[in-house]
């Protein structure tokens, strides 16, 4: 008999239901000695034999899906890559990588991390991994990463090829500890006003906010624009302490209340490093969770302003739960409220079809046609009007921008052209661009040459995208700019290629505008 999936079963049905009483209690027991007489069943006398656990798993995964978007069951083979994000971290020898010409190139060493420490750099092509070859063989991604992940204190043999030497460097790399960075870029716009894009809501996210932050302020950062475009949310934990570095002592963040937990209110503290200074957040339709969570506490209370597009509408909470067999499940188990008292979460029925009916109703081009179903009405610090049911909707509104796409940028993204093509360039010509621009901002004098820009195109050709004049004369600012980002990217990191992208993104330009051109005050935020 199978103690494992019925051990696993038994868990998994009293998770749910362990603090139920009385006759609820009465109905739990029948209820499981139903689903273990099915399985024994299935067990003992099914014509064909049966894998109990998988069965049992995919019983789980039903029983999840009948509750709402966000309760899933993680397999344990899966449970280290899903966790890996918002813990922070993995293990291994630390390198950024990319396989250009079926060799593996160094894109960037992490910094920190034991390939930085041994001067391994970017632009460096590994060779071989314990003495065998692995240029020119076919190598794929998911190879790459298991030759080059393990547990740390392990070592790992390679060897190199550099453009300035001859021969090839040998190294012994002993696997770490490698971070996953939440802020992907920091940097000063003008002399009083900084930017920082933080990508998740992770364990670390705080310790990397806290140090870009101060660095910023150093810097003679006054204002602030905070960008959470893209950002899916994370840990409720580090959400309220993001939200504390803007609010004042005693002001609430948000609460939480469930079926079973009483009503628990986070409130900050005083002690945030960017309590006064202008404030702007950036969100978009995939901004979702803790992105949320700092956007309604900021938006409720005036003290910043929200620009862009309707978030994407999750006010949930969930919390892991992990079976005796090390799988997992996160179990939706509270809501949770902005300071107004809204919860922003969206229908379920939405989630399928939302980001097309937003479309197609014109919400992404005109604010005025924003709706949100049974939407509730609530007010901020200052009495504007906010809602309920659907995601945060903006301060000020920033359409998306087709003027500049057409199909011939699009399958250049598709085939990742301008990060091979710029790879390869960087693999001729860093050591010259490196002499010519000590960093990011010297950069700005780049130019995208009409001559590099033909080699670009002629490259996508090769690699499988058509030329056509038309959409390449559209789409020729954005394919210029993003081929200058990603040069950016492969010489001074993901930083950079923000600075220069960040030049034509439409919500960051109207975020900065919007300090510049009294939006800000018509609305009386704090400062």
């Amino acid at each position: 008999m199978h103690n494992h999936w019925y051990s696993t079963l038994l868990l998994f049905v009293f998770l749910f239901w362990g603090d139920v009483q009385g006759s609820a209690q009465t109905d739990l027991s029948k209820n499981l000695k139903k689903i273990e007489q099915l399985l024994r069943n299935f067990d003992l006398f099914y014509v064909d034999s049966v894998d109990i656990d998988d069965i049992t798993e995919t019983m789980v995964k039903a029983a999840l899906k009948e509750l709402d978007p966000h309760s899933v069951y993680i397999p344990k083979k899966n449970v280290q890559s899903t966790n890996e994000p918002l813990q922070g971290k993995f293990e291994g020898v630390g390198i950024q990588f990319n396989i250009l010409e079926d060799t593996i190139l160094v894109v960037a060493p992490i910094i920190g991390g034991p390939s930085e420490k041994l001067g391994i750099m970017a632009g460096d092509k590994i060779v071989t991994i314990e003495g065998e070859n692995v240029a020119g063989i076919g190598i794929e991604n998911k190879d790459v990463i298991q030759k080059l992940r393990g547990k740390k204190g392990t070592k790992v043999d390679v060897e190199i090829k550099r453009t300035t030497e001859k021969e090839l460097i040998p190294y012994t790399i002993t696997r770490d500890e490698i971070p996953i960075y939440s802020v992907d870029a920091s940097y000063m716009i003008d002399q009083n006003t900084g930017y920082i894009k933080l990508s998740r809501f992770a364990r670390k996210t705080m310790t990397e906010i806290t140090e870009k932050m101060k660095d910023l302020q150093s810097q003679g950062m006054n204002d602030l624009i905070l960008d959470l475009t893209g950002n899916t949310g994370g840990y409720l934990h580090i959400a309220n302490q993001l939200s504390d570095q803007f609010l004042g002592a005693g002001e609430l963040i948000v609460y939480t209340k469930g079926r079973y937990f009483t009503r628990k209110d986070n409130k900050a503290t005083g002690f945030g490093m960017f309590e006064k200074g202008r404030l702007v957040i950036m969100i978009d339709a995939s901004s979702a969770s803790a992105s949320e969570i700092v956007s309604g506490a900021v938006q409720d209370h005036d003290r910043g302003l929200i620009v862009g597009r309707r978030s994407f509408g999750k006010g949930l909470v969930q919390k892991p739960f992990e079976f005796n067999d090390s799988s997992m499940m996160r179990l939706t188990i509270q809501r949770y409220y902005s300071p107004s008292g809204r919860c922003i979460q969206k229908p379920y029925e939405q989630y399928e079809s939302d980001y097309s009916k937003r479309y197609e109703s014109g919400e992404l081009f005109h604010k005025d046609s924003i709706k949100i179903d049974n939407a509730q009405k609530f007010k901020t610090d200052n009495g504007r009007d906010v809602y309920a049911g659907g995601g945060i909707i903006p301060d000020v509104f920033v359409p998306v921008d087709t003027s500049l796409n057409s199909k011939y940028y699009r399958n250049i993204l598709r085939k990742g052209i301008f990060n091979s093509y710029s790879l390869s360039y960087l693999d001729l010509k860093r050591e010259e661009l490196e002499a010519a621009y000590k960093d990011v901002k010297a950069f700005d004098a780049f130019e995208v040459s009409d001559k590099l820009f033909e080699e670009f195109l002629s490259y996508a050709e090769d690699k499988g995208v058509e030329k056509n004049k038309e959409q390449i004369k559209t789409s020729e600012k954005l394919l210029r700019t993003y081929l200058k980002a990603y040069l950016a990217r492969g010489l001074w990191g993901i930083s950079s290629f923000y600075y220069v992208s960040n030049s034509i993104n439409p919500t960051f330009q109207k975020s900065y505008q919007s300090l510049k051109d009294g939006s800000y005050e018509k609305l009386n935020l704090r400062k």
